[in-house]
């Protein structure tokens, strides 16, 4: 018998959700988790701590999906509605899981070593009919419901608990209890091309792709990434698939590829950096240090990235880095003789390969008739030369900021390319 397609839905619990006072990362984890092991999620759905939601979405996404994740709403306090809420939704009745009540105890004797309340103990009480899973990093254990055809997962909010019950309980039995089939991605970077534009580029790729592949067009400050996602009973036979239609479409936008995977600019750059053992510095006024946060946030950086000037003020242009006050005075610190001087004395000063050079107005003020807010100046250095590039970005303080970096560590890239 072929494969099925398995569907899943992913519902979250809690009003701190619903006002951005928690950022829902829970979803997207286990969204990518699901589809590691070839389940489709159907739905994704955020819900307050109020009983007729939560309910109406029990109802909705078991109509979806052959299984529900449900975090949230397990605490031990009055808003945590997700357990009683359960309980009645599946005809239960409240009952102590001693093995739940015996490890509460634990924590609390001889890891926290404080009292245990009457409300912490609470925890140990879960409906009868269903199965409930251990939570080794917390007090308040999952649980498993069946209804019909569906499935019920309910799991504490917490991070750390969910991964655990999902590692430990949730995806060993989904593997066990459906049959799935494989799903596979292929994701690359553009930079360079709008979307609009690369859309047109390859839209004969488009049209031709199989039933069974889709692509993706993912946007955002400057790039667009481009994935292919497949579903099919034989992994092997997708994963063959993938690769053919995958080269295809990285000689289709040759001229705009960053990395064909799915990793950030500054990650491609890090990497031609390194295999040209080669390193690079940044001399930062509008972005504050931003670029050289991107560069080093990524385990290894320190091979290639050496340092940063964060020369914010014009004193430290000139003191620093060496910027004539006349041409400050004269053209102005956003300009291309400011950004040209800004990278070559900083890849003297700190002895790098190449260096990396801003000077823009972010904005909401500093504008002028001449020069409007969103202008920006990039210079990037070797020893042989030095480009300069000008952009005008038309957002708000914190995308210009961002698109900036995007645009120098793009720069630099297309350096490094030229001159290897």
């Amino acid at each position: 018998m072929p494969t099925q397609k398995t569907y899943a839905s992913i519902i979250t619990i809690g009003d701190e959700l619903l006002i951005g006072q928690v950022i829902d990362t829970n979803s997207a984890w286990l969204a990518q988790e699901l589809n590691k092991i070839g389940i489709i999620v159907k739905h994704r759905v955020a819900v307050g701590d109020i009983w007729d939601d939560i309910w109406q979405a029990l109802d909705e996404e078991s109509k979806q999906a052959s299984i529900v994740l449900i975090t949230g709403g397990l605490g031990p306090t009055a808003d945590d509605i997700t357990k009683p809420l359960l309980c009645q939704y599946f005809n239960g009745n409240m009952v102590v899981d001693q093995p739940t009540l015996d490890h509460i105890t634990y924590i609390f004797e001889h890891i926290l070593k404080r009292p245990m309340i009457e409300r912490n103990a609470k925890q140990a009480e879960v409906p009868d009919v269903c199965t409930v899973l251990k939570n080794e990093r917390g007090t308040a254990p999952g649980m498993l419901f069946k209804k019909d055809n569906t499935i019920f997962i309910a799991m504490p909010g917490v991070p750390h608990e969910m991964k655990w019950i999902t590692h430990n309980h949730v995806i060993p039995y989904i593997q066990n209890h459906f049959q799935t089939g494989a799903i596979a991605h292929r994701t690359l970077l553009t930079a360079g091309i709008g979307e609009s534009f690369l859309a047109e580029l390859i839209k004969d790729f488009e049209e031709s792709l199989p039933e069974q592949i889709k692509l993706a067009y993912l946007p955002n400050y400057g790039m667009v990434r481009l994935r292919l996602t497949g579903w099919m009973e034989d992994k092997s036979a997708l994963e063959k698939l993938l690769d053919t239609l995958f080269n295809t479409l990285k000689i289709k936008v040759q001229d705009y590829l960053v990395i064909d995977e799915d990793q950030p600019m500054e990650v491609a750059v890090g990497k031609l950096l390194v295999a040209n053992k080669q390193t690079v510095a940044t001399a930062e006024s509008c972005t504050g240090g931003y670029i050289a946060h991107l560069l080093s946030i990524h385990p290894g950086s320190s091979v290639f990235f050496k340092g940063s000037i964060v020369s914010y003020a014009n004193e430290i242009k000139g003191s620093l880095l060496g910027v004539p006050k006349e041409i400050m005075e004269t053209v102005g610190v956003v300009s291309e003789p400011t950004v040209i001087q800004m990278a070559k004395a900083a890849r003297v000063s700190l002895n790098t390969d190449y260096a990396i050079a801003v000077s823009g107005i972010m904005g909401p003020g500093g504008a002028t008739n001449e020069k409007p807010v969103g202008l920006v100046w990039v210079a990037v250095a070797n020893a042989e030369r030095v480009i300069a590039q000008s952009f005008n970005f038309r957002f708000d303080r914190r995308r210009n900021i961002e698109l900036t970096a995007t645009n120098a560590l793009n720069l630099l890239r297309r350096m490094i390319v030229e001159k290897s």
